[in-house]
């Protein structure tokens, strides 16, 4: 038992190593998910106005996160086992195509080495009991809607209301907040930005974020609970309107094009998770 205990502890370096090598296999996974859940959404949006409409249904294959296996998007060659081992088949193919030698993105290693580094980080922070694994699908769910929101605008409810849910599941015990902070959160997350999304509306006649945002930021309470809102609002936007002049200034992206919120939440999310007490103490303390 005490064994037990000291690789479950934070700060073990051997808990946080097979961490890693976890979230290395985990990512590979989440680029699964990342590339295939919106055109899994799109599929079902079509079939839905096709059934409504009486005609033929336009997707009757099975698409989803299993079926059909991963093959190159530019000659159809299924890729197998050796080819598919996180970051090394990258590097050993060096990124191309085994079959036609078409550049493979170096987005997929990178979201691998991301999971798995933030794993490892994740088991050295909080250890190996109850905190410490649920922060790992803390960090999973985030990553995927980081980059399925980067890519599409969007955020799926698939992923939003179990991030929620999983939350207030969590903090039964108080594991991160006690309980009646979490469900406070999770309202509270919501409705701000619902008001703020209708103040801005009405100011100006145009949707300044979707849906999602409300959702994300509801479940972000619901993990941290009320008390950490306004760190991660603060956070968020400060990031988002970093990144947001970047682009304007340095990639000429047009000031009406949207940009995602989303990605933006769910990095002030994971630093909240990890420092949000000591950014709150010391933004206390600098305020008094």
């Amino acid at each position: 038992m005490p064994e037990f205990s000291f690789f479950t502890a934070p700060g073990n370096a051997l808990g946080a190593a097979l961490a890693g090598l976890f979230g290395l296999l985990i990512g590979s996974f989440l680029n699964v998910v990342i590339y295939r859940m919106p055109k899994m959404m799109q599929r079902e949006s079509d079939n839905y106005v096709a059934h409504e409409s009486g005609r033929n249904l336009p997707h009757t294959d099975r698409f989803d996160l299993m079926l059909p296996r991963s093959a190159c998007p530019h000659c159809g060659h299924r890729i197998g086992a050796l080819e598919n081992i996180p970051v090394i088949s990258y590097l050993v193919l060096r990124g191309k195509c085994a079959s036609c030698h078409a550049p493979i993105s170096a987005r997929y290693p990178v979201i691998e080495l991301l999971t798995g580094a933030l794993s490892a980080l994740l088991i050295w922070r909080f250890g190996g009991g109850l905190a410490g694994l649920s922060t790992l699908l803390f960090a999973y769910l985030l990553i995927a809607m980081t980059f399925i929101d980067a890519d599409t605008q969007l955020l799926p409810d698939d992923l939003t209301l179990p991030l929620l849910w999983a939350g207030l599941l969590v903090n039964l015990n108080g594991t991160f907040v006690p309980l009646p902070d979490a469900v406070i959160g999770a309202a509270a997350g919501y409705l701000a930005l619902w008001a703020i999304y209708w103040l801005f509306k009405f100011a100006t006649g145009k949707e300044g974020m979707g849906y999602g945002d409300f959702k994300l930021l509801a479940a972000l309470g619901a993990w941290l609970g009320w008390g950490m809102l306004p760190a991660i609002i603060l956070l968020s936007s400060v990031v988002g309107a970093a990144v947001g002049i970047f682009l304007i200034v340095f990639t000429r992206r047009g000031r009406d094009n949207p940009i995602p919120f989303g990605p933006y939440l769910a990095a002030a999310g994971m630093i909240a998770l990890l420092y949000g007490k000591y950014i709150t103490e010391n933004a206390l303390g600098f305020l008094l």
